[in-house]
């Protein structure tokens, strides 16, 4: 059934009439039908309408009836009778009115503690709300403080990181400059000799004191060393010569296959050899230098290639009397030089240690007679010092017994005769007290 009916200043539909009126009426199910702003607002004309509509469905019920009934008895009825009825009919009417009206206070005084718990649920169920929201609205204002706080620590971390990032990133780039200027240093001949010179030197120079080397030294027979180690005979001065064979060692390690691999090994070690014979012929000068020379690497990879895989290369070196040595052997080599340096210095001054060191004993010896001759010089004063407390004794003595005697008639004078103790006391006497 669909409508509405217009009731005072409201307008209700007949679904809501039908929850009325069927005893099923609820809050939820209400505001899902209601126009108005709550329940208790839209409750109370619902209840003048449903009296309204039960007062003129009586008075239409009763009307009904008596119409029928008068239509029934209108040929046998009497005006008494009908007058009766209708005398009863408004007494029920009235009746009906009545309780009607008792039921509507009733309703009425419902609907109002209804009202009234509704609106306290409504008030308590706002502050639930409002405290829930309240709640919600500090943990997410806290939550979103310590994201802040945590996105500001996480920006500053990357901040550094990026920082140190960019440091790397620009040592990497001056890296890579060096590396690329030590790459076309290395690409020439010359200025690859000239490195090797400037490493040795640097070792050297960190190893020796300025006396035990020279640098760039022409020999007697016009040949130029990079560097002669002054060592004393023997075994005599031990030159140095600096080589670099980088070409055939990059050759030999880009080989792809087996037959590159062995023509490139050969080629290494026929450079390594040609150098070895420049060494032994040009720096090993008899009477002169040593009988043997340094040739220094000054590639670490380079000697662990020579090394590892060419021993007869190095074999060969050794019986020409060519050490061939890198930085990390060469500074070894260089501390057994300094300690030879300094053993040859020890026994040079050898002589002279033994002469000073015999004028100091014999300095020990007259400072040991002096010592001597002042303690018997000690032990003589001390002797005289216990002969003076002895004679300062005896005169206090003496002193006292004279002051002990009485001088009178009949003294026997010769008790205060000098005695020969005094006398021995005057100036000019021999005789010690």
């Amino acid at each position: 059934m669909t409508g509405s009916i217009a009731i005072g200043n409201n307008t209700f539909s007949f679904e809501r009439l039908r929850y009325a009126l069927g005893g099923v009426w609820s809050s939820k199910a209400y505001e899902a039908q209601c126009d108005c702003d709550s329940v208790s607002s839209c409750y109370v004309p619902i209840v003048d309408a449903l009296i309204t509509i039960a007062l003129a469905v009586a008075v239409a019920v009763l009307t009904t009836g008596v119409a029928v009934y008068a239509v029934r008895n209108r040929n046998s009825g009497t005006a008494e009778e009908l007058a009766r009825n209708t005398k009863r009919l408004v007494e029920a009417q009235a009746e009906l009115a009545g309780r009607l009206s008792q039921i509507a206070e009733a309703d009425a005084a419902s609907q109002k503690a209804l009202s009234e718990r509704l609106q306290n649920q409504e008030i308590a169920i706002t502050k639930t709300l409002e405290e829930r929201l309240t709640d919600v609205t500090k943990k997410v204002g806290d939550s979103l403080q310590q994201s802040g706080t945590k996105s500001a620590e996480t920006m500053t971390k990357l901040q550094e990181r990026l920082a140190v990032i960019d440091a790397a990133q620009k040592n990497i780039t001056e890296l890579s400059t060096q590396v690329v200027q030590l790459q076309d240093v290395l690409s020439n001949r010359h200025a690859r000799g000239a490195f090797g010179e400037i490493q040795l030197q640097d070792l050297v120079q960190a190893a020796l004191p300025p006396s035990a080397y020279e640098f760039q030294k022409t020999l007697g027979n016009g040949k130029r060393a990079d560097c002669i180690l002054n060592l004393p005979n023997p075994p005599g001065a031990i030159a140095i010569d600096a080589k670099f064979p980088l070409e055939s060692y990059h050759a030999l390690r880009n080989a792809t296959d087996d037959a590159a691999k062995t023509q490139y090994a050969r080629a290494f070690a026929a450079d390594i050899l040609k150098h070895v014979r420049d060494i032994a012929d040009r720096y090993i000068v008899p009477g002169e230098t040593a009988e043997s020379a340094l040739m220094f690497l000054p590639s670490e990879a380079v000697y662990a290639e020579l090394y590892a895989n060419h021993p007869d290369t190095v074999e060969k070196s050794y019986r020409a009397r060519v050490w061939i040595v890198s930085p990390t052997t060469l500074m070894a080599t260089l501390n057994t030089v300094r300690a030879v340096l300094k053993d040859a210095t020890m026994r040079e001054q050898a002589g002279v240690i033994q002469t000073e060191v015999r004028r100091m004993l014999e300095d020990v010896d007259r400072l040991d007679d002096r010592v001597d001759k002042l303690q018997n010089h000690f032990g003589q004063a001390e002797k005289d010092l216990r002969d003076i407390r002895i004679s300062t004794e005896k005169i206090s003595k003496r002193g006292d017994r004279i002051e002990e005697i009485e001088l009178g008639e009949g003294a026997d004078t010769e008790e205060i005769a000098p005695s020969a103790e005094i006398a021995a006391l005057e100036p000019g006497s021999s005789q010690r007290a």
